[in-house]
């Protein structure tokens, strides 16, 4: 008798989250909590995350703004719980971030987002479309 046993591993659960904003300083604010909240739930770290998504947020608040148009914030765990994924999406697909994080100006009072998320972020980037949107994206490894 030739009995052959198949066992198959139960796949990791997906870990996602996603939330529309309005593309104000109080949306962008509630991203940063809900970052966080939504991490603790699934017991990840959030410091360096919620930091992230902060600056993305308020780029898209003040950058991608459209009135009458929400941003859309992401939240993914990849890669069988390796890689924290967030992205942002907003309207303005015809307003791109530059592909390097430029210093401004000493004296100036801003500038500096993508700065702090290319510090913290393992790998960032912008994907264009569909028309007429944007999404800027950054990945934390969560396995060193």
């Amino acid at each position: 008798m030739n009995l052959e046993i198949t066992r198959t591993e139960p796949s990791a659960p997906v870990r996602q989250f996603t939330v529309l904003l309005s593309p104000t300083r109080r949306g962008a604010r509630l991203a940063r909590l809900l970052t966080t909240a939504q991490l603790a739930d699934w017991g990840l770290p959030s410091a360096s995350a919620a930091q992230i998504v902060a600056e993305l947020a308020a780029n898209a608040a003040s950058h991608g703004r459209v009135p009458g148009r929400d941003f859309r914030l992401d939240l993914v765990v990849e890669g069988a719980g390796e890689r924290l994924r967030m992205a942002v999406t907003d309207t303005r697909g015809d307003r791109l971030p530059p592909s390097a994080a430029i210093p401004p100006a000493l004296d100036s009072e801003c500038g500096r987002g993508l700065l702090i998320v290319e510090a913290l972020a393992d790998r960032w980037g912008v994907t264009a479309g569909p028309v007429p949107r944007k999404t800027v994206w950054a990945e934390l490894d969560l396995v060193p």
